[in-house]
């Protein structure tokens, strides 16, 4: 019987009608059926995805592996049965409402084979406003250091994995944790692995978001998420011997997955659910923040990290509030050092100093909170979206989406007027849309540190621009090519300001029409 040289593995829980597409993005990869096996585990489900399944596999004899089982409540289960049944010399992990590019197994098993690679990345681009991080596919690269790399922000399953490693090491998900198992099972593989590559040539891996948003990962609970936090950050600390190589993938926790936990929802919660949350983080970062992790972050995530150590629940939500309806506090100045002004600063029986300073702390110079929005035109007849906001601080300063810089005029001394073009953001948007982060940062704009080429929550050296109040303005509609494209500024979960470019698609309509409805 000839080896396949890689199994696809897929868990599935009602993920019709995604599904569909999943499957036929697997039927129609170049590498060919002789090549490839499908391992799909239904995990229960009670839509008709399980009779899709079964549907392919009488279809595509020989190709597909389809295995029942009843529901587990997470994907680590199905994962672990469907490495049980894999032959290939890899396996490849896909999300079952994503979909692949038509050449990216014969892409990935091409460069493995080449590099001797132990693990391949392939470029992932978001679907339906989905934020991927980009950073790690700013190139190609043969061999890429877990430790001095973007990769421990990267530590999705999404990747090509040689077996025999996986085999060689035991590496297994944990299906103690219903909500992200991938996380230790890809970073045990990375830290055991020989070479690790990536491929920025070609978009390999689309992951998409669902318009009603019904996931284990959408849906998923503060309580839900700590114990997975907790549990992941006690995994590195097991894995990685204390120094700076544990730091470097404990920055990336603290700076994503941690700070989630304390952004601005938080304050809609019941209390029993902030005290857990607060305490649970106190926990993480007194057992594990380091001075050098510490320094990675950003001012916003440092403070609230550090309440949950040396400040009540009340303390941290005081800060959150500020941030999430007011804006930025005022900066105290006392010799050289700086201090945040929140709320509880120099309280009676208040928080330490220390937990406030921003001395040193390059993105605070650069904290903005947007006051309006429009859309405009400039004056070379230009469409822009036109952003004004209010800064505290003085000097140069340089505010993009991501990769897009603004033309940043001073109005006055705290009122910058910050325009975008229309057409800059179309022209760097991919097919499938894409929604980016708007943040400032101090002096000449460099996109290796704007937020969201580097994180979504936390890394020091860009701010992300709030907009607590600010009414966003009416879609703007827009053709590139042969596609109309919505372009939107948009707040986030915490306030911050986005601005996303969607494709006018027969599903999106259909979604915003129920949504519509419902209202």
């Amino acid at each position: 019987m000839t080896v396949p040289d890689v199994s696809v593995l897929v868990a599935v829980y009602n993920t019709m009608p995604y599904l569909t597409e999943c499957l036929d993005s697997l039927v129609a990869q170049t590498i060919g059926p002789e090549r490839l096996q499908i391992v799909a585990v239904d995990d229960g489900s009670t839509d008709t995805s399980g009779a899709e399944l079964d549907r392919y596999a009488a279809r595509h004899p020989g190709l597909f592996t389809v295995v029942h089982q009843p529901n587990s409540g997470g994907p680590a289960r199905p994962f672990n049965r469907g490495l049980d049944a894999a032959t290939g010399r890899y396996v490849f992990f896909l999300g079952a409402d994503d979909h692949l590019g038509p050449d990216a197994l014969r892409r990935l098993v091409e460069a493995a084979d080449r590099w001797e690679s132990d693990v391949v990345l392939g470029r992932v681009v978001g679907v339906n406003s989905r934020h991927i991080y980009q950073d790690i596919f700013a190139s190609t690269q043969a061999d890429v250091d877990l430790y001095d790399s973007p990769l421990p922000r990267s530590l999705a399953n999404t990747k090509l994995f040689r077996r025999a490693l996986l085999d060689k090491h035991a590496i297994r998900y944990r299906e103690d944790l219903p909500l992200g198992s991938d996380l230790p099972f890809t970073l045990a593989a990375c830290f055991h692995a020989r070479r690790i590559s990536v491929l920025a040539d070609y978009d390999y891996y689309f992951a998409v978001r669902r318009h009603q948003a019904t996931n284990i990962t959408y849906l998923s609970r503060h309580a839900d998420r700590l114990r997975t936090v907790e549990a992941t950050t006690a995994y590195v600390a097991e894995l990685i011997p204390a120094g700076r190589r544990r730091d470097a993938v404990l920055a990336r926790r603290f700076d994503h997955e941690i700070a989630k936990l304390l952004e601005d929802d938080l304050l809609a919660l019941d209390r029993e659910t902030q005290e857990l949350v607060h305490a649970g983080i106190g926990r993480l970062v007194r057992t594990h923040l380091t001075d050098a992790i510490a320094a990675e972050l950003n001012a916003e995530t440092r403070i609230r990290l550090a309440l949950t150590r040396d400040g009540s629940v009340d303390d941290l939500l005081a800060v959150i509030r500020q941030d999430a309806e007011i804006g930025v506090p005022p900066t105290v100045v006392e010799g050289e050092r700086r201090y945040a002004a929140y709320p509880g600063f120099r309280g009676a029986g208040g928080p330490p100093d220390e937990v406030f300073e921003v001395t040193g702390v390059p993105d605070w110079s650069a904290k903005l909170d947007a006051t309006a929005l429009a859309w405009e035109t400039d004056e070379q007849g230009d469409r822009v979206l036109t952003v004004t906001a209010k800064r505290t601080d003085a000097g140069p300063l340089a505010v993009s989406a991501e990769e897009i810089p603004g033309d940043v005029t001073p109005l006055d001394d705290t009122t910058l007027r910050i325009r975008f073009r229309v057409a800059d953001l179309l022209a760097n948007t991919p097919r499938t849309g894409r929604r980016r982060a708007v943040s400032a940062q101090p002096g000449e704009f460099d996109p290796t540190r704007a937020v969201g080429a580097a994180t979504a929550t936390g890394a020091a050296g860009a701010a992300a621009v709030r907009a607590p109040g600010v009414h966003t303005t009416n879609p703007l509609v827009r053709r590139r090519g042969t596609r109309l494209f919505v372009v939107t500024p948009v707040r986030d979960t915490s306030g911050r300001l986005m601005v996303s470019v969607v494709p006018v698609t027969a599903a999106r309509v259909t979604a915003q029409l129920r949504r519509a409805l419902r209202r």
